[in-house]
């Protein structure tokens, strides 16, 4: 009986999923006398768990168990896991770091970044990085759509990794270092309201609405993850570079300019890219040595 854990079933995705589901598993279980519920959050990180192994066993044998696993799956795990923090956060630790990140912004620039961008603020520049803004979540998946269709089975897993890898560090940072960001924590210094256009209000709202309050501002995962995917179109998928570069280009400037973020926290997004290729090379060299 082949071991589910055997090269021919088990990739390097699948490893990283399974690690970090574990990894908050026991955040939550380590905290667990601060609430009743971080029981339901530790089941459910195990779940996920079970469930990966789940799809290594049986996505071999169909179709959409397949698809599941490279697409759908990964997908449910990045949002629940994203979405939990509201309340896992607070929980795990309830020190809000605002202060000494606005406070960074002001030491590295002499002003406040996102104070300074509303001379700039213009009804058609809103909508156009407000769209950019809303088009993150959609370009990993253009990217591995991209690969599907060209059958680029091993670039789409060695990119389904990096990306992973790159959420799921992101989603210690914000553990690690919790921030509401400018649009909460500096409302009080902001003398303006955004200058919406035709759609930006709407977009916005809606994507409020879906992600909530989280203290997710440090690092910037829409940063380190839309570059990290600029990277790897360039690398994999060269017709998909130029238009997922102007989308980053949008998405990097609406962090600040709608005070979703503070230029430190766009600064680690960065960073966020590099630690994350370093480690998955890393990764990958350990997973390939272990399998051969």
């Amino acid at each position: 009986m082949i071991s589910l854990f055997s090269p021919s079933y088990f990739r390097p995705s699948d490893g990283i999923t399974i690690f970090f589901c574990l990894f908050f598993a026991t955040l939550a279980l380590l905290n667990i006398d601060k609430s009743p519920y971080l029981i339901n959050l530790s089941i459910l990180y195990l779940s996920f768990v079970l469930f990966q192994v789940f799809l290594i066993a049986f996505s071999h044998r169909d179709k959409f168990f397949r698809l599941s696993r490279d697409m759908l799956f990964p997908l449910v795990v990045v949002f629940v896991i994203f979405d939990s923090l509201t309340v896992l956060i607070p929980l795990v630790n309830p020190n809000d770091m605002d202060l000494c990140l606005a406070g960074l912004d002001y030491y590295i620039f002499g002003l406040y970044p996102t104070v300074y961008f509303e001379r700039f603020m213009h009804p058609l520049l809103s909508d156009i990085l407000q769209l950019c803004y809303s088009l993150y979540y959609f370009l990993p998946f253009a990217l591995g759509v991209s690969l599907k269709l060209k059958a680029m089975d091993r670039e789409f897993e060695r990119s389904l990794s990096l990306v992973l890898l790159c959420f799921y560090l992101s989603y210690v940072g914000y553990v690690g270092v919790p921030a509401l960001g400018p649009r909460y924590a500096m409302d009080y210094i902001h003398s303006r309201d955004i200058v919406d256009g035709l759609i930006s209000g709407q977009l916005r709202g809606l994507l409020n609405s879906i992600e909530g309050i989280k203290r997710d501002a440090f690092p910037s995962g829409h940063t380190g993850v839309s570059l990290l995917v600029v990277i790897l179109a360039w690398k994999y998928s060269r017709r998909l570079f130029l238009p997922l570069a102007l989308i980053t280009s949008g998405i990097i400037i609406a962090t600040i300019y709608f005070r979703y973020h503070y230029v430190i926290d766009v600064i680690a997004g960065v960073a966020l890219t590099v630690v994350t290729i370093t480690i998955g090379k890393v990764y990958y060299l350990l997973f390939e040595d272990h399998h051969n």
